[in-house]
């Protein structure tokens, strides 16, 4: 990877900052221990050495006057925002908010943990320890520690041994061997209520992680393979955390910790059922979202049931795979997919059996991998195998077999692979027929509408020749032009646009403006794609099908001939895959427009600043658009025949095309410099949108 784009995903990500709280105590209390024969009442906290981590009493939200004891980090105190609890001692055995005033925290005469309230009501979080001198500690780690006061390296109980709903660095999610008892996370009830809700996690024997919603499965990480999780492939780009497996006399268990000690990350078992990875972003005083899983519909453990496909593309997202059927039509028009499919036609084993191809999709779960197996060999241990249901062969010669029920079968993902359906005879042959049928119909529409398209085109190629005869220095007509086959230069010398492009050193196509009013549909609000600082922009159709966008310079806009000037020189000039192509222009009487080749998807800020539209920007996709506009920017700044420097770059400038390939558009406040390296403390002037650009050239920032 370039070290460009290293540096955009830094300053992206790694702008959460290195935060070292003050040492801040409420109440009386301001030491990070307490001993035997010692309490803390509601007002008092106790504080972490270095003040990460603060001890108290709180009450959880406007709905819930319940008080709990709990564990957060002290800046949120300092932030005067809301605390967000880490760990909770009573969150089955909450006091009630009538109490407040005498309740407390204190260490029993049998040396365990408990909070009491004014009824005389305790409640011990820790037995058994059978100790008369024990002091307990709050550390830095958010671990709070029960020790023998006289020998402070016996640890008699620990918070981390008992997580709540969120995973710290330092702690451990998997098998204790010593407790004999799982180290799980457990959700909240509500946003508001720490009692233990629906969603937990789960590590089974093959070191595969499940969110469990109550006994069902809920999402599943895939198995460990020594690096990352198999359904979480974005672990490749952690530049973050280390995560790591442990195996020893303790137990087996997944554990993490920052690359960065300073900074402060929380991994939360949330009451949605997804499993969030937030950071604190000091300069806002909040917590960012970094990670999330299950992000997408198809992400959830068996969605559709078995023998269907997910596609997060579709309204419903689930359908069955050829040859088979839903198990119940009732169920499937409730959206009821948990049932899945059933076969069409039953398997006859071995005999007239065969295979469909299903392309381009994520591998069902729980396979089996051959060793040693060609392609036509990996197809004849399914098909000699009554109990297979499917294969494939992939480009690194493993053999995958799948036996019994498909789940988790999901398409429109990026890096999927070829799946073969076993199927009956019968079934396949029904399913080419279709596919025949289809296929005659396919190569039969296009010619007929190739002709009433020629015929079409004709007439009113006609219709135009009589009606510009004698007007041809107007410039070309846009809708008849075929941008992927012409190469006509503009005419730098129409008489038409007052010699506007004289000396200008481009060589761009001019067209005339009836044309492009009539591909918009006179400027159609229908057409209108947005609206620039400089005018609006319109999409335009051409006769071939083709579809362009039309910026519309506004005559009061500001963008004068100068600012046209350079967007014209700048784009005609720069050739690359991640910049927006300029396709021609328009100088006509006080007209001035530019034609760009269209980008489906719009730009980035449809996508960030939506609540629903960005959960389509997975992990995979934003640093596919960060790696784009790094190269672009590259591009611009280094390797192209002019340096460039924008001046105008933001979310709503970089667009993206119906592969969410990210082209960087609106040079009008670009500047060009020489070779020479401009020094860095150029005064930049304010943007179209009269608000001013960054001083520090080459560095780009969105928060994603």
């Amino acid at each position: 990877m370039p070290k460009l784009v290293v540096l955009v995903m830094i300053n992206i990500f790694v702008t959460i900052s290195c935060l070292n709280a003050p040492h801040v105590a409420s109440g009386a209390t301001s030491t990070d221990a307490m001993k035997q024969g010692e309490s803390m009442n509601f007002s008092q906290t106790m504080v972490s050495a270095s003040g990460v981590f603060e001890l108290g009493f709180f009450t959880p939200g406007q709905s819930n006057k319940n008080i709990y004891l709990g564990i957060w980090y002290k800046m949120t105190t300092i932030a005067n925002t809301t605390r967000t609890a880490v760990w909770v001692a009573n969150r089955e055995y909450p006091i009630r908010g009538t109490y407040s005033s005498s309740c407390f925290f204190s260490i029993d005469r049998e040396g365990n943990l408990a909070v009491s309230d004014g009824r005389g009501m305790t409640y011990a979080f820790t037995s058994q320890i059978g100790s008369a001198n024990t002091s307990v500690t709050l550390l830095d780690s958010g671990n709070l520690v029960l020790r023998e006061s006289n020998n402070s390296s016996r640890e008699l109980w620990q918070s981390f041994d008992y997580p709540s709903d969120h995973f710290l660095p330092g702690m451990k999610l998997g098998f204790n061997s010593r407790t004999g008892k799982n180290w799980s996370l457990t959700s909240w009830s509500g946003a508001e209520d720490p009692t233990p809700g629906d969603f937990s996690t789960f590590l089974d024997s093959s070191l595969e992680f499940f969110i469990m919603k109550g006994s069902q499965k809920y999402w599943t990480s895939g198995r460990w393979n020594g690096r990352i999780f198999s359904e979480v492939p974005e672990m490749r780009l952690n530049y973050i955390f280390n995560f790591s497996y442990v195996s020893d006399e303790n137990g087996t268990y997944f554990t993490y910790s920052p690359y960065n000690k300073s900074l402060f990350s929380r991994l939360a078992m949330d009451v949605s059922g997804q499993i969030q990875q937030l950071s604190w972003l000091e300069k806002s005083n909040t917590w960012a979202l970094f990670w999330a899983q299950p992000w997408r519909q198809c992400d959830v453990y068996a969605r559709c049931g078995a023998f269907s496909i997910c596609t997060d593309i579709e309204a419903t997202g689930c359908q069955c795979l050829k040859g088979f059927e839903p198990s119940s039509l009732a169920d499937w028009r409730r959206d009821d997919w948990s049932r899945g499919c059933v076969r069409r036609t039953p398997l006859r084993c071995q005999k007239n059996d065969g295979f469909l191809l299903v392309k381009q999709v994520v591998f069902p779960m729980g396979s089996n991998i051959l060793e040693g197996r060609d392609a036509q060999e990996c197809n004849l241990a399914c098909l000699n195998d009554c109990s297979c249901s499917a294969y494939a062969y992939t480009n690194d010669r493993k053999c995958f077999i799948w036996k019994g029920d498909l789940l988790g079968v999901k398409q429109g993902y990026e890096g999927g692979n070829d799946l073969f359906l076993k199927l009956a005879s019968s079934d396949l042959q029904n399913i080419n027929g279709e596919r025949r049928k289809r296929g005659s119909l396919i190569i039969s529409l296009p010619v007929i509408l190739t002709i009433l398209i020629l015929s079409f085109i004709a007439f009113f190629m006609w219709r135009r020749k009589v009606k510009q005869r004698g007007k041809e220095e107007m410039g070309q007509d846009l809708l008849s032009y075929d941008f992927n086959a012409s190469t006509h230069a503009l005419n730098t010398d129409s008489s038409n646009a007052n010699n506007s492009f004289s000396g200008w050193d481009v060589e761009l196509p001019l067209f005339n403006f009836e044309s492009i009013s009539i591909s918009t549909n006179e400027f159609n609000d229908s057409n209108k794609l947005g609206q620039g600082g400089f005018g609006p922009v319109y999409k335009g159709k051409l006769l071939n099908g083709q579809e362009v966008a039309i910026k519309r310079l506004s005559r009061g806009s500001g963008q004068g001939m100068e600012e046209l000037k350079n967007e014209v020189i700048l784009i005609a000039k720069l050739q690359h895959r991640n910049l927006v192509r300029l396709l021609g222009c328009c100088i006509e009487g006080e007209e001035k427009i530019l034609i760009y080749e269209y980008m489906p998807n719009k730009s980035l800020d449809f996508f960030l600043f939506d609540r629903t539209n960005r959960r389509v920007l997975d992990w995979a996709k934003r640093v596919h658009i960060i790696e784009g506009i790094a190269q672009g920017l590259l591009y611009l700044h280094e390797h192209s025949r002019l340096r460039i420097i924008h001046r105008d770059l933001k979310a709503s400038n970089v667009l993206l095309d119906n592969q969410m390939n990210a082209k960087i558009s609106d040079f009008g406040m670009a500047r060009i410099f020489g070779v020479v390296i401009c020094p860095l403390n150029i005064s930049w002037k304010a943007s179209s949108r009269s608000s001013p650009t960054s001083s520090a050239l080459g560095f780009y920032y969105w928060r994603f």
